[in-house]
């Protein structure tokens, strides 16, 4: 609330200048007319009517302000009531003018009519001592001097909390836009998770359908097994799909939940420890899979272990797709002491292999390798076939880890 009254006058310069400007006219220029006739009264207007500029146009309302106070001193026998706003417009042009040679201009000239006004009305012809000049012109002189101190203290003040809401919106502006880096990192990383969970759950789907297809007409086992494999795949694939989309949903927005009263997934993001899992689900779609893990095998961080299994499943999915009907796959693993190198190979296509250019398989590995710093290789090998290979660096603590076991 007492901000609120506070700001109120900051926001309403004019409103407030031009209350101020008519209450300091209506109580002296009346008094000018009456006193001193018409030259006391359109001096009483000079020294009043600029305070409405008094903000906007400082030094130029100090000047007709001050023009007006020295005709006052040489027209007419006594000073008038209206010198009250020199000291509002000598407040304002120390708070507000932007130029340093104005602002220190007007507290010269208000210093220096401190003595004139006095001298000039005839405070020494009316008195043997001239201590009873100098003591009105001093006293008048040390208030135009504390008016102008106090005028440069509050520009000061406005000038200094001015740059402490300038740095909090930037701050603020900042703050915003990491935010929305970040919700636009988190989005691509999400994008990864579904292409990968897609592209590798249709491409099972798609193989296990045309296998089942072919092997229906001879063997009916074969087929009721490859319908099996296509319905475990594809409750698998919802399940990481509804998963990841909860994720994207608004806050506040209801959880719909999984269907037919089954429990709510809360499945871990899947590691190397499940690649034993996609090797059989892979072999179960017909490509067969040769698989070495060599080095000092153990656990990693959770973010490196997912980059490796993504990348291992992203390398077979191509694999699937592309590689041909006779195609085989191999998978190598290294654990060295600094890096996990991976290595996944098949004798498929290769370059002949078709591509519509709509995937997004390789863009997304070479993704997760640049978050952890490593290295990627994709494409096709001399003598047929494709391969990827990829080298993720391993943090200190991994080493130690490693080193431990040795």
């Amino acid at each position: 609330m007492l901000g609120s009254i506070y700001d109120w006058p900051r926001r309403r310069p004019y409103v407030v200048d031009g209350v101020l400007t008519a209450f300091l006219g209506l109580s002296t220029v009346p008094t000018g007319f009456a006193t001193d006739g018409v030259i006391g009264g359109l001096l009483s207007v000079g020294m009043i009517a600029p305070l409405f500029w008094r903000r906007s146009r400082p030094a130029r309302a100090y000047a007709v302000v001050a023009l007006s106070c020295f005709a006052e001193v040489l027209f007419l026998e006594k000073p008038m009531t209206a010198n009250v706003g020199y000291l509002f417009i000598l407040y304002s042009v120390s708070a507000y003018a932007r130029q340093n040679p104005v602002r220190y201009i007007a507290l010269g000239v208000g210093v220096l009519g401190s003595f004139l006004g006095p001298l000039d009305w005839g405070l020494l012809q009316t008195s043997d001592d001239a201590a009873d000049v100098l003591i009105p012109s001093t006293a008048l002189a040390i208030l135009v001097a504390f008016i102008w101190t106090f005028g440069d203290l509050m520009r000061t003040r406005r000038a200094y909390v001015g740059q402490l809401e300038e740095r909090a919106r930037r701050l603020e502006f900042e703050r915003d836009q990491q935010a929305r880096l970040a919700r636009s990192a988190e989005r691509a990383r999400i994008a990864r998770e579904l292409h990968d969970v897609i592209a590798h759950s249709l491409s099972v789907v798609v193989a296990q359908a045309d296998g089942g297809l072919y092997a229906g007409e001879k063997n009916a086992d074969a087929a009721r097994t490859a319908l099996a494999t296509i319905g475990q795949t594809s409750r698998q694939a919802l399940s990481e799909m509804r998963r990841l989309l909860g994720v994207l949903r608004t806050e506040g927005e209801p959880d719909p939940g999984p269907p037919d009263g089954a429990a709510p997934d809360r499945a871990p993001q899947p590691s190397l420890a499940q690649l034993p899992d996609l090797i059989a689900q892979v072999r179960a779609s017909g490509l067969p899979i040769d698989v070495r893990i060599t080095g000092d095998e153990r656990p990693l961080a959770g973010g490196t272990e997912l980059a490796a299994y993504r990348i291992v499943q992203e390398a077979l999915t191509n694999t699937l797709k592309h590689g041909g009907p006779q195609a085989a796959a191999a998978v190598r693993l290294d654990y060295a002491r600094d890096t996990l190198n991976i290595h996944v190979l098949d004798n498929g296509r290769g370059l002949s292999a078709h591509s519509d250019g709509q995937g997004h398989g390789i863009h997304g590995m070479q993704e997760r390798i640049a978050v952890y710093g490593g290295l990627l290789r994709a494409g096709p090998r001399d003598g047929g076939g494709f391969e990827v290979v990829a080298q993720l660096p391993l943090s200190a603590e991994e080493r130690r880890r490693g080193a431990k076991r040795e």
